[in-house]
């Protein structure tokens, strides 16, 4: 049976948010398409689009879930069970409010941060121990305008921040899928 590795960027489909500060999980998971020159496919087993490719040995599934984002872990859960891909052969990219624009980290494990895609894919996995790029995207400094923060557009300024980030965090693919994650820990979260 091939070696698979999951990689989902969570978002929210269709174009109207195509562009907000929440999706920057889908942008990850589409710099890597573009990248690989693979493209997305529909399918419906598993409520996403799906791409394919090779890496370090291993069958790269990029994955972006079409049930919006506080369903998210449905898609994300049904791919895993089934191709059998463990948690810790997971990873998922996501937008983070604690950082700034332009500031990606790479983690191990851990809680949803308040997230509900995450705090859904932990649930539909039944684990918290996936690998996660947490994109920065800055906070707007009050809690109350979270929600319109997240889903509104970013600034052309930040936007370029954030697509350096995720640039940087994609170069290390290859390093995360073979299983080199200190070194592309240290790397990622020493720039």
């Amino acid at each position: 049976m091939a070696d698979y590795f999951l990689i989902a960027g969570l978002g929210n489909p269709s174009a109207y948010y195509e562009k907000t500060r929440h999706n920057a999980g889908f942008w990850f998971v589409e710099k890597l398409a573009s990248k690989e020159s693979v493209e997305f496919h529909p399918e419906s087993r598993f409520s996403g689009l799906i791409a394919k490719f090779a890496c370090a040995g291993r069958i790269a599934l990029l994955v972006k879930p079409l049930t919006f984002m506080n369903r998210t872990g449905q898609s994300i859960g049904a791919v895993s069970r089934y191709y059998d891909i463990p948690p810790d052969n997971i990873l998922v990219a996501h937008d983070e409010l604690d950082f700034p624009a332009g500031t990606v980290r790479l983690k191990t494990d851990g809680g949803h941060g308040g997230h509900n895609g995450l705090r859904d894919v932990i649930s539909n996995l039944g684990a918290n121990n996936f690998l996660r790029v947490r994109i920065g995207i800055g906070h707007p400094g009050d809690r109350s305008q979270v929600m319109d923060y997240v889903l509104g557009t970013p600034s052309a300024e930040d936007r370029q921040a954030i697509e350096q980030a995720i640039g940087r965090s994609a170069e290390l693919l290859p390093k995360i899928v073979s299983g080199c994650i200190a070194e592309a820990m240290n790397r990622l979260n020493g720039g």
